[in-house]
């Protein structure tokens, strides 16, 4: 096993948990939330406000000169006028390429395909799933009412859309922007794994 596999995601589709298992299923590591950890280890920025700025595109001037005055790591002069949304992707984006030099693993969200688009060992798949099926998991993951749960997912997508759209040259949840594009609430979360890993075993095959 040698690929790098990304997971682009609709919010409530499972697809933190599916990457997980497909993770489990190689014996690789997944690379989630984690990401942000090392990317603040390897940039100097504090944890933080690389959360704070976790698949969110920022264009608030006001906000990006105060953070910056918070801002430490990368002090090349390029940097020095770059918002620090920007200093956060890209801070996010060398952590990404470190992670698929080191092996096969498993990277949900943050524009890893993009950041990846040169490298040959890597399947890009989109997570996504019907209407009713992400509400249902968003109620009961977050103990929302219907409503709520919907308002989020619909907040949730559009953050994530217009990140990936802001950053990269493709266009988020299109299915030319990826390998695969799998619907997780036809299969279930456990056929969709088996489907991915099938995907991914025959790929290794023809690429070996």
């Amino acid at each position: 096993m040698n690929t790098v596999i990304t997971i682009g995601r609709q919010f409530g589709s499972a697809g933190h948990e599916i990457g997980e298992k497909v993770a489990a299923y190689f014996g690789i590591k997944c690379y989630d939330k984690e990401l942000i950890t090392r990317a603040a280890k390897e940039s100097g920025f504090c944890e933080e406000m690389i959360e704070n700025h976790d698949e969110r595109p920022t264009n608030s001037f006001l906000y990006n000169l105060v953070m910056d005055t918070y801002s430490f790591g990368y002090n090349a002069s390029s940097f020095v006028d770059m918002p620090i949304s920007h200093k956060v992707f890209l801070a996010q984006f060398d952590t990404i390429k470190r992670i698929a030099k080191e092996g096969p693993c498993v990277i949900v969200g943050r524009c890893a395909d993009y950041a990846l688009a040169e490298q040959p060992n890597c399947i890009h798949l989109f997570i996504y799933a019907d209407e009713a099926a992400k509400t249902k998991r968003v109620m009961e993951r977050y103990q929302l009412a219907q409503g709520k749960a919907r308002d989020l997912m619909i907040k949730k997508d559009k953050q994530r859309q217009s990140y990936y759209n802001y950053y990269s040259s493709k266009k988020w949840g299109r299915a030319d922007s990826y390998d695969l594009c799998v619907n997780s609430s036809v299969l279930g979360v456990e056929g969709t794994v088996k489907l991915i890993a099938q995907y991914v075993e025959d790929f290794e095959k023809l690429h070996s």
